[in-house]
């Protein structure tokens, strides 16, 4: 309609190609890349910058609508880990059904609101408190969406506190499969990216701590100032390469 040519390129090139770019020409004089220190606390939390100078080997998660996870060995060399269905998309799709919003950011703003333990069965509520033989501390997800069962405490929930164990779920889950995949492929940066953690703070938050408990220290979550639009810079390179 535009009289445009089209040219079709490989998603999964154009990201890694535009990460390691982006990267590489910083942010305002500033890292590109970042980590959070002390993410479960809200007053001693700091964002602070990494260098991926020397980048290999790095895992990439890439969260959009779904998920696929990359090995990364060089900018020619990786290889598609795994994936999961279960995304960004997931989140929205389930929040308008739950909830009755209507854009992502509405979601969002009502996951911050919200408190996923009235939604959720905790290791604590099913041994009391810690299950310590097997290193589960009381406060760990045991079911998402495990109280829901009950007529009582689905009728005493609020739609943020839905959104906010919707959001849990999709990021523990994220994170978990992250961790395995890093341990299966023995590397201990993992890079996450996608439109998903786009004004997401409480995911990057959630996985950077999640990363380093579960890992006791080995794993370290970092992240990218501009999350969502690898894929479109690396199109544009690879366009200018080719012209």
């Amino acid at each position: 309609m535009g009289d445009l040519q089209l040219r079709k390129l490989d998603e999964l090139d154009c990201l890694i190609k535009g990460v390691l770019y982006i990267d590489s020409v910083g942010f305002n004089g500033h890292s590109e890349c970042y980590y959070f220190e002390n993410p479960t606390d809200s007053e001693k939390c700091e964002k602070l910058p990494f260098n991926l100078e020397n980048p290999y080997p790095l895992l990439l998660v890439n969260i959009g609508s779904g998920v696929s996870i990359l090995a990364v060995y060089s900018k020619d060399n990786y290889k598609r880990v795994t994936g999961t269905s279960l995304g960004g998309g997931t989140f929205f799709g389930l929040c308008c059904l739950l909830t009755g919003c209507s854009t992502f950011e509405e979601a969002l703003e009502m996951a911050s609101r919200g408190d996923s333990t009235k939604v959720d069965k905790l290791v604590r509520d099913i041994y009391g408190g810690d299950y310590e033989r097997f290193g589960l501390p009381g406060w760990a997800v045991a079911s998402s969406f495990g109280n829901m069962v009950s007529k009582e405490k689905r009728e005493s929930v609020s739609k943020e506190d839905l959104a906010r164990a919707t959001l849990i779920t999709i990021t523990n889950n994220i994170g978990s499969i992250a961790r395995m995949c890093a341990l299966n492929e023995n590397i201990n940066r993992v890079v996450f990216v996608g439109n998903f953690l786009r004004i997401n703070t409480i995911s990057m938050r959630l996985l950077a701590y999640a990363l380093n408990y579960w890992s006791k220290g080995q794993l370290k979550a970092l992240f990218l100032e501009h999350e969502g639009y690898f894929g479109a810079v690396g199109a544009l390179l690879e366009l200018l390469d080719t012209a």
